[in-house]
């Protein structure tokens, strides 16, 4: 995933911030810099990226915290993350600091924070404006510095149009945001995190070095991963765990839906891929390979024909009459 990494330094931070409605007010004694939010499906590594984030920033010494919003009850989380006194609530039998002072100077990654309740949202707001906690039953606030790294994989944008996430604290987050695409759309990624994943399994379970046959990458690299990054990091676990000592994972070896996965031919046409089985009719295969071309072609010149027929390699009465044959 290292190559889809993007870390931001300081200065560039701040201009992206310049102009921003969710811009941090000046503020000398909160030194916070924000990474916000990530974005992804999950399973495609956002924690992996927020670590990243942090091991390679000034703050690498300090404290890494994450937080899944969804892991406890909605009535413990403030109690979770602002910490609270002794005696504030039944159960509380002594002082805890919370999760935002044990991150103090370094990371906290806040994970599945669309989930986050309406009543708690305006805390974290007030936290994020102000640096400022204030834990269940202490009447004396404190400052905090600290770096948020907030991810989801909801659409936030939907959320708060259907009033489940405040605007405000929306705008507050949306400073800098990083996109981690599904493992289908990144495929070329897959060799290097299946190497990485058996070689850390092998270790994992004392198998010696473990090997992959061609064919069986042949079907990681088809199967569309619905779960992602861990999805293929449990298969190839749970594989090299069975595997005998220095064995080759064969496609035997494979979990049954990802062994029939069957051969295809993936072409890239502009960026996407085309999935082409190689035991279907040649001719109505190479229609469809023409026109997805094309209709990529027209995309991306806005529908100018000239242009569209000259990044494809062919005239305009060429275009024309292939246009005319495949009904585009």
């Amino acid at each position: 995933m290292t190559s889809r990494l993007i870390l931001f330094t300081r200065a560039a931070a701040n201009r992206a911030q310049v102009g921003s409605p969710a811009s941090p007010p000046e503020n000398p004694s909160v030194s916070r810099f924000y990474y916000r939010p990530l974005g992804g499906e999950s399973g495609t590594g956002k924690e992996i990226l927020a670590r990243a984030i942090h091991r390679y920033s000034g703050r690498a010494d300090k404290p890494f915290v994450p937080f899944n919003c969804t892991a406890i009850p909605r009535d413990l989380l403030e109690s979770q993350l602002f910490g609270h006194r002794r005696g504030a609530f039944t159960g509380a039998d002594r002082d805890s600091p919370g999760l935002i002072r044990g991150a103090k100077d370094g990371t906290l990654f806040l994970d599945e924070i669309g989930e986050m309740s309406l009543d708690l949202q305006p805390k974290l707001l007030r936290f994020l404006e102000s640096g400022e906690i204030c834990p269940l039953g202490d009447p004396s606030p404190f400052t905090v510095d600290v770096r948020i790294v907030a991810a989801t994989n909801s659409n936030v944008e939907q959320l708060v149009h259907q009033g489940r996430f405040r605007e405000d604290l929306f705008y507050r987050l949306n400073v800098v945001r990083l996109t981690i695409p599904p493992l289908r759309e990144r495929r070329d990624e897959i060799p290097a995190l299946v190497h990485h994943f058996v070689a850390r399994a092998a270790v994992e379970f004392s198998k010696g070095r473990v090997r992959l046959a061609e064919e069986t990458m042949e079907h990681l690299l088809l199967y569309p991963w619905p779960g992602n990054v861990r999805q293929l990091q449990n298969e190839l676990r749970r594989m090299t765990a069975l595997a005998e000592t220095d064995a080759l994972l064969t496609p035997a070896s494979l979990a049954p839906e990802i062994r029939k996965t069957g051969k295809i031919a993936l072409l890239a046409v502009a960026g996407q891929e085309l999935a082409v089985p190689l035991n279907e009719k040649l001719m109505p295969t190479l229609a469809r390979i023409e026109g997805e071309m094309i209709k990529v072609a027209l995309r991306t010149h806005h529908g100018r024909v000239d242009a569209a027929a000259k990044a494809l390699g062919i005239s305009r009465k060429g275009l024309y009459l292939k246009r005319q044959r495949l009904g585009l």
